[in-house]
């Protein structure tokens, strides 16, 4: 039996993945997706070749790699209670302002968007690993909401549609194509409030 690496290795193991994961990131963004090859991804980040290909035995392992890690801050578990729409939506817009605001989200969208005529794969990728299992926690919380009483909502996945687009058309989308776009931190606020008294005088229930 192999035994389980110690937490020191773990660490180490967790390290490389990091400047792996990075290297990756800025290579895509200067080179391209086909022409930044898994071994100058080794070289940059200061790690072997035998050390990547035993983490992300492909280019396509590292940019779901690249996704996850790009999305991984917000997770299912923690949609918030339901009973209070306003609550829970502002939560999860802060959240996901937070998110789409990070510079890595930028350059994330930037590679998909660069490489979707040759790879329309890694598109599908940013989809289904990145974009909607964030989209789904979101419907969820909805459909919680709407099964609580403290919502009509008809179709939670359009809904749900509405807020994230309202959040990420002014805070992502422009970032993309204007380089000078900045929002501040009460802007952002702003942006979130108003999506949030959106969805809720559009879909909320007023208490019997």
């Amino acid at each position: 039996m192999t035994p389980a690496p110690s937490a020191y290795h773990q660490r180490v193991a967790e390290e490389k993945r990091a400047l792996i994961v990075q290297a990756a990131t800025e290579l895509f963004l200067e080179l391209g997706y086909d022409r930044a090859s898994l071994a100058r991804v080794a070289a940059d980040a200061g790690v072997s070749k035998a050390t990547l290909f035993k983490q992300f035995p492909t280019k396509a392992a590292l940019f779901d790699a690249i996704v996850v890690d790009s999305w991984a801050r917000n997770d299912v578990a923690d949609v918030p209670p339901t009973g209070d729409l306003t609550a829970g939506l502002t939560v999860l817009g802060r959240d996901y302002a937070t998110l789409v605001s990070r510079p890595e989200m930028t350059d994330l969208f930037r590679i998909v968007i660069a490489e979707l005529p040759r790879f329309p794969e890694l598109a599908r990728a940013h989809f289904a690993q990145g974009k909607l299992p964030y989209f789904e926690s979101v419907r969820a919380y909805l459909v919680a909401e709407h099964e609580a009483g403290a919502a009509d909502i008809a179709d939670p996945e359009l809904a749900a549609t509405q807020f994230l687009g309202m959040i990420s058309n002014y805070l992502l989308w422009p970032r993309l194509v204007l380089p000078d776009w900045t929002v501040t931190p009460d802007r952002t606020t702003a942006v979130v409030d108003e999506a949030v008294r959106t969805v809720v005088a559009r879909y909320g229930r007023s208490p019997s």
